[in-house]
């Protein structure tokens, strides 16, 4: 399937050559009336968000990844290509969901493209899986030799790639600098507050771990609290179901710890964790991974923060 799909980009990227070059020409003509302003094309919402705040109305930016979609399941359009081609910043976070990113940029005519690989910016963490997802052995998969992707779930590494983000459009936009630098400095505020905010919580909780029954891509997020988890797939497993032996290991943990809380993602179905709920009488809650946001989130104007102060509000039940 990797190689089909390598092979229809290269096909795609071959017939769009033209067009790309020729919309090239156009923005630097000046024709466009936004000429002036930055143009960005980020892969997913954290990054969409993090450029949204600190360009305010000196950018145009452009989500590839439409609300409401399954981050990976995304194939890129001709479209999406060309505005790739076309922009000035182009921000993709790097990882095993973003392998069509390579062959579209080994591609590119445009030398001109600002690249942000948001994972260069982090020190990376191996995903973990045998240690806490308890699969049988003839399932595991080989995550442990794979760079954990899911790097905006921790507030601490927003810092970094939000600083990075913001470096970015002062050299290329050296004119509007000032207005970057302080809209930068005044969302950095609100990730420090975050921090804060679940420091304070894991302090003045009663336990220090939490239990998934779902997928796990929160490695980096437990990594700054101190956390310990347990979860029924590692990272974001294409597993489906779990094994019976991994949902008893997390029911007995339930009961026998007095976990009160089963988190379930976005995005995912809450099946295994009502599963462990109904049996050990713990309660379900949603905890968004950020990845994406529905389409009724993204026009009520949600935000990475607060899908955080979201996660920062159930977690502190789940620690009580």
């Amino acid at each position: 399937m990797k190689k089909f799909t390598s092979l229809v980009l290269s096909i795609l990227l071959i017939s769009l050559s033209i067009v790309a070059l020729t919309s090239c020409g156009q923005k630097e003509s000046g024709s466009d009336t936004d000429s002036d302003k930055l143009s960005i094309v980020t892969t997913i919402f954290p990054y969409y968000d993090f450029a949204g705040n600190i360009a305010g109305d000196k950018a145009d930016i452009r989500l590839l990844l439409s609300p409401g979609s399954e981050p990976h399941s995304y194939e890129p359009s001709p479209s999406d290509i060309v505005a790739i081609e076309n922009c000035d910043i182009f921000i993709y976070n790097g990882g095993e969901s973003d392998e069509w990113v390579e062959s579209v940029l080994n591609s590119l005519q445009s030398k001109n493209v600002k690249i942000l690989r948001m994972m260069d910016y982090i020190t990376p963490m191996y995903e973990q899986s045998s240690e806490h997802s308890h699969e049988e052995e003839d399932s595991k998969h080989s995550h442990g030799d794979e760079y954990d992707e899911h790097i905006w779930t921790s507030v601490r590494n927003a810092q970094n790639l939000v600083s990075s983000i913001s470096e970015a459009m002062s050299q290329i936009d050296k004119k509007n600098s000032n207005v970057y630098n302080e809209n930068e400095n005044k969302y950095l505020e609100k990730l420090l507050k975050l921090d804060d905010e679940f420091s304070k919580i894991v302090q003045n909780g009663v336990r220090k771990e939490v239990v998934f029954g779902d997928r796990f891509p929160f490695l980096y997020f437990v990594t700054d609290y101190g956390l310990s988890y347990e979860c029924a797939f590692p990272g974001c497993s294409s597993e489906t179901e779990p094994s019976i032996s991994t949902v008893t290991h997390l029911i007995d943990y339930v009961r026998n710890a007095k976990i009160p809380v089963v988190f379930y993602l976005d995005f995912s179905n809450d099946k295994t964790a009502q599963l462990i709920a109904e049996d050990t009488g713990a309660k379900t809650l949603l905890f968004f991974s950020c990845h994406n946001v529905t389409k009724e989130q993204f026009k009520d104007g949600e935000s990475y923060v607060s899908l955080m102060e979201h996660n920062a509000d159930v977690l502190k039940e789940a620690l009580s």
